[in-house]
């Protein structure tokens, strides 16, 4: 039976689904609209990148996890309010198609103050769209496939959104493999954007290449990841380094990370997989690492 896509209210006023398959909802109840912006255009730096961008040249973004759409209509709102004659490219991911068709079906948007719903209703039916400024397809299947699509097409993004349902929920799209295959996906100037702070995910970025920042909390206590190669270092400059308890946490448990050798395992494979090499590991726990934290006054709220 398929899902039934119900809007719900989140306190920004915008609206989110409830995913039956994965037990989460797609959003934050802090607001959904606002957590396109703030976790992932705003670190993205995509307002000062179309103020840039040389002419004859695009923006190109890759929505890992399309969704609704909110991040990929956040960031065109974001550009071309920013450079109107700016031309974007981007590739989503998605791996249930009636998501964004439902969107457009509730009239999601609709507090939104969006110019573009016409091209997000036509990318959500027939995957693709192509006028003067825009160049827009929708990849529809398991993001471990179609990101070798990707890669393939050598697509180079600017930004990329990496926006999967949380590690214990989908395993599968927060491995070393998968996020290494991701990261080859990104310019060397580009900027990847998270919002997860997971210890395995953080793990999974830097073994990939990658080198990370703190992005601001949004509507909950936890941050957000950007990452970028490191030859770029200063492209982190306007976000916030990790913290001595964040650094630390990666150097336990927590921040071994998943693995999906073969890229097909299914969630509660990979999910086991972790949990019998925590076990057997030699780190300190997170919890005895807690106890050594707080008798230096670390903060570790957010860990």
């Amino acid at each position: 039976m398929p899902e039934q896509f119900i809007p719900q209210s989140t306190a920004d006023g915008s609206f989110t689904f409830f995913s039956e398959e994965f037990q989460e909802s797609y959003h934050s109840h802090f607001g959904a609209r606002q957590e396109s912006f703030q976790k992932f255009v705003v670190p993205t730096q995509l307002s000062q990148r179309a103020t840039k961008v040389a002419k004859g040249h695009s923006i190109r973004i890759l929505d890992v996890c399309y969704g609704l759409g909110y991040n990929t209509a956040a960031a065109l709102q974001t550009i071309w309010r920013q450079n109107p004659n700016c031309h974007i490219e981007v590739i989503g991911l998605e791996l249930n198609s009636s998501v964004p068709r439902a969107a457009n079906r509730h009239n999601l948007y609709a507090d939104w103050d969006f110019e573009y719903l016409d091209i997000l209703t036509k990318l959500a039916s027939t995957y693709y769209v192509e006028n003067d400024n825009l160049k827009a397809s929708l990849l529809i299947g398991d993001a471990r496939t179609t990101i070798k699509q990707v890669l393939t097409e050598s697509f180079q993004a600017d930004a990329i959104f990496l926006d999967p349902f949380s590690p214990p929920q989908c395993p599968q799209l927060w491995t070393i493999e998968f996020i290494g295959l991701v990261s080859k996906c990104l310019h060397h100037e580009g900027l990847l954007a998270t919002y997860s702070c997971s210890a395995a995910v953080r793990t999974a970025l830097l073994l990939s290449g990658l080198i990370i920042a703190s992005t601001p909390p949004v509507g909950r206590k936890t941050p957000g990841t950007v990452a970028a190669h490191p030859a770029c270092l200063q492209l982190l400059d306007q976000q916030s380094p990790l913290s001595t308890a964040e650094l630390e946490h990666l150097h336990t448990r927590a921040a071994i990370p998943y693995r999906d050798p073969s890229l097909q395992d299914q969630a509660q494979i990979i999910l086991e997989r972790r949990r019998q090499e925590q076990k057997s590991s030699t780190l300190e726990t997170t919890s005895q690492a807690r106890k050594r934290w707080s008798s230096r006054n670390l903060n570790t709220e957010n860990l």
